[in-house]
């Protein structure tokens, strides 16, 4: 008979494999970790400089509190957009029903429209709760940034969008082994939208990476907004040409491994 010590290198070997052949599960080990620390770490680093304050170049100061909840609600607009379209995915492949429909004549442009308008269904159910508890715990009203509000959330909706085709099509391509990635992409991006924190409080090295996503600019348009009641023209129109450079970037991804998988037959064995 085999040794209990041998039964349970058996199972530890079993799951050192399958982290060996899926990155995404081994990045998923150290994730959560660094990314509190990157996120808080810039907030509390920018408090420290700001004395509690967000201070704009004309110095006058917005109160934190306001800040924060506004960049937290509004940034839960991508992440459960993004959520939205690779959950639905998932159940597809959970169910194994993609090569189902595929068999049909559905379309794979129908077949995102389905998924987009599940995803802003989802957002708006799972928000609206949000939204009236910051009003009656924080007194805090989203409203208050006027008619630039449905800019932003437009922006950043497309943005959690193109960011969803993105992890579609590494699903496309790794499988179930890329299943993570659902959950953590959104959320390693949020140190660099600047959500809690204006670009000035990255390191100079990491601004770059900021500057080419859209939420930053979003955001630095919200604190704008709370600010001086006033639209910041420059930083929307930046984040309207990022997210259609990103989208048209993922929707050409997405096409090129759904091709792929077509042709290998991933489509019915994805889930598997």
């Amino acid at each position: 008979m085999m040794p209990a010590s041998r039964r349970i290198y058996a199972l530890i070997y079993r799951h050192v494999a399958l982290f060996r052949r899926s990155w995404p599960r081994l990045l998923e080990v150290a994730y959560w970790p660094t990314l509190q620390l990157l996120i808080w770490g810039f907030t509390a680093s920018f408090f420290a400089h700001s004395a509690a304050s967000i201070t704009s170049h004309l110095g006058q100061p917005i109160l934190a509190t306001s800040a924060l909840i506004a960049g937290v609600l509004l940034w839960e607009f991508t992440i459960r957009s993004q959520i939205g379209v690779t959950l639905s995915f998932m159940e597809e492949i959970w169910s194994r029903n993609l090569g189902h429909l595929f068999v049909s004549p559905l379309r794979p442009s129908e077949f995102l429209s389905a998924l987009i308008i599940v995803s802003l269904l989802r957002t708006i159910i799972g928000l609206l709760p949000a939204l009236i508890i910051a009003y009656a715990l924080y007194s805090f009203n989203i409203l208050l940034l006027g008619p630039v509000l449905i800019l932003f959330l437009a922006n950043l909706l497309i943005m959690g969008w193109w960011i969803a085709l993105l992890i579609v099509s590494l699903l496309f391509r790794y499988g179930a082994g890329a299943e993570a990635l659902a959950w953590t992409v959104g959320f390693a991006i949020a140190p660099f939208a600047c959500v809690f924190y204006p670009l000035a409080a990255l390191p100079a090295w990491l601004a770059p990476i900021a500057i080419a996503l859209p939420a930053a600019h979003i955001f630095a348009g919200m604190r704008a907004a709370l600010l001086t009641q006033t639209i910041d023209w420059h930083q929307l129109n930046l984040a309207f040409l990022l997210n259609a450079i990103w989208a048209c970037l993922a929707f050409a991804i997405f096409a090129a491994q759904f091709r792929a998988a077509r042709i290998k037959g991933a489509l019915i064995s994805i889930g598997e």
